[in-house]
């Protein structure tokens, strides 16, 4: 199989199912965003090997990534054939396992005073980066359900928001980790 189709040399592209549509449609611009987030974390992994625990909680990020961008490049309308779902579908229980995560590494991590600068380590700071991505992907989604709420899955919404959540607070656990502390914002004079 080749890597080039040439089917989008006039600035379009398939979701799936067949549809055609522009290559900015808000669509492909929310699962790009995803797909974007799911690079990073693959590169915020890279810098984790010291700490398998965290590489393997990223790469499951990066696989239940995928099931988002698919559940977002699969409007709702091409939800079966057959009576078989075409992709798998982003479900509550894909975001409340996020939260368990989230509250799981806040455990060992001192409560929160005050804002603090995305960095750190590299990791860390590669996460952070990760959690920016995730939360542009965020607002393309919302976009993307203003004018398709009919067509598209909610809880990818819900899945965004909790990520960049675990997101930040495993930056936080990649610095604490590794005895660096967060930098507290000051606010200027």
């Amino acid at each position: 199989m080749r890597i080039y189709t040439r089917t989008g040399d006039d600035g379009e592209t398939g979701l799936y199912g067949g549809r055609r549509v522009n290559k900015d449609d808000m669509r492909v611009e929310a699962y790009g965003a995803v797909d974007e987030a799911n690079a990073s974390l693959g590169f915020a992994a890279s810098l984790l090997e010291n700490d398998p625990e965290l590489r393997d909680v990223l790469f499951r990020l990066q696989s239940e990534l995928f099931t988002v961008g698919a559940d977002l490049a699969t409007p709702l309308e091409r939800e079966a054939v057959a009576g078989k779902s075409i992709v798998p579908r982003v479900q509550g229980r894909h975001t409340a396992a996020l939260e368990e995560l989230i509250d799981a590494y806040e455990v060992d991590l001192a409560p929160l005073q005050n804002f603090i600068l995305p960095g750190g380590t590299a990791a860390a700071a590669a996460l952070h980066q990760g959690r920016t991505i995730a939360r542009r992907a965020e607002r393309r989604v919302v976009t993307l359900l203003r004018a398709t709420a009919e067509d598209t899955n909610p809880e990818t919404l819900r899945y965004l928001n909790r990520l960049a959540d675990l997101l930040f607070v495993l930056a936080r656990a990649a610095n604490h980790r590794a005895n660096v502390k967060d930098v507290p914002w000051s606010r200027p004079e």
